[in-house]
């Protein structure tokens, strides 16, 4: 098969207006579930990653290629374990390094119905795509697909075969799997799911990543593969291997309370600019904890929204961190029987 890049063939698309970096990039603060949840806010996602606008080869090739995130589609199947092999990924990349230059190539963002053969197939182009900076595994929103519905598989080989990787974002956590890594660059982390497995959630804490500012987990709940609970963070909140760890987030757990008192105590938060416990079934045990615990009026954010909180506890949180940007929006209630929900599951 010839790869090679043929500039004759690009197609250049001068019209095309050129967007600069999006000041309000996800990758530099926690992001919404309404990016996964409401079609016409999902913006930030869906149209742009990486603080690029995300655009497919048939809309045209502009003129600065490394200033788009280049939307390519893996599994083609519905689900079943015979079609899981059904993917389009060789194909597009084919074709895209056809007429893009591969340097060229910044930012890429894999759609489909999972995302389970990219770490594979991109670290085939390793040696092609040296300007790839930031990746989005399973780049689709509810409308298509559910997130406990995306389909992954062993992440690990595309940190390995990109050690100039600054970013990657992974939506949805069927059959998700992560190996202890030492990666040298990498920038932001961010697992969206309803149900993140124990054993990714170790490996994160297993692994070194020296250059890591953001960090973002959402953990979900049993139901959907999320049976994280508070000793699997104990790698990540001793904050060992997270030496430039700015933004940590612990997010969507129905075991909230549990990880609020584990992050009380841990030695990773004395470091951090900012700190989200939100999405998830946070009630005042937890509030409690985090009001007993360490000191956090060094933080710049304290993002608790989507939370179980009583009118009693909001103000005492408040005032405890009058310096701190405290996001206590969404107050729920729990149903009569006592179940809570978290923000995004199925």
């Amino acid at each position: 098969m010839n790869n090679l890049y043929d500039s004759s063939d690009e197609d250049e698309d001068e019209s095309y207006e050129e967007t600069p970096a999006d000041p309000r990039d996800p990758g530099e603060t926690f992001l919404p579930e309404d990016a996964v949840y409401r079609f016409d806010l999902a913006g930030m996602h869906r149209e742009r990653f990486a603080g690029l606008p995300v655009r497919e080869l048939d809309d045209g090739v502009p003129s600065r290629p490394d200033q788009v995130a280049w939307l390519v589609t893996d599994e083609t199947g519905f689900g079943f374990e015979d079609d899981r092999d059904d993917t389009a990924l060789a194909d597009e990349l084919d074709r895209l390094l056809r007429r893009v230059n591969p340097a060229q190539v910044t930012a890429l963002a894999v759609t489909g119905h999972g995302a389970a053969n990219a770490p594979r197939l991109l670290a085939q182009h390793a040696r092609r795509l040296t300007g790839l900076r930031s990746v989005f595994l399973g780049y689709i929103e509810r409308e298509h697909w559910e997130i406990s519905w995306i389909r992954h598989g062993d992440i690990t080989p595309l940190l390995e075969a990109y050690p100039r990787l600054e970013r990657l974002e992974v939506r949805g956590s069927q059959g998700l799997e992560l190996r202890p890594v030492t990666h040298e660059r990498l920038k932001v982390l961010r697992f969206e799911s309803g149900g993140l497995p124990g054993a990714v959630v170790r490996a994160v804490g297993a692994s070194t990543f020296p250059a890591l500012e953001h960090l973002e987990l959402w953990l979900g709940v049993e139901r959907y593969g999320g049976d994280t609970t508070a000793a699997d963070l104990d790698g990540i909140l001793s904050g060992t291997g997270l030496p430039a760890l700015k933004r940590l987030g612990l997010r969507d757990s129905e075991r909230q309370d549990d990880v609020a008192a584990a992050v009380a105590a841990a030695p990773v938060v004395g470091r951090l600019e900012e700190l989200s416990l939100g999405m998830g079934a946070l009630t005042d045990r937890g509030a409690e904890a985090l009001l007993s615990g360490q000191p956090l009026t060094h933080l710049r954010v304290l993002d608790l929204r989507h939370h179980f909180l009583s009118d009693a506890m909001v103000p005492r949180v408040l005032d405890a961190l009058p310096e701190v940007a405290v996001d206590l929006d969404e107050q729920q209630r729990a149903e009569d029987d006592g179940w809570m929900y978290v923000a995004v599951t199925e």
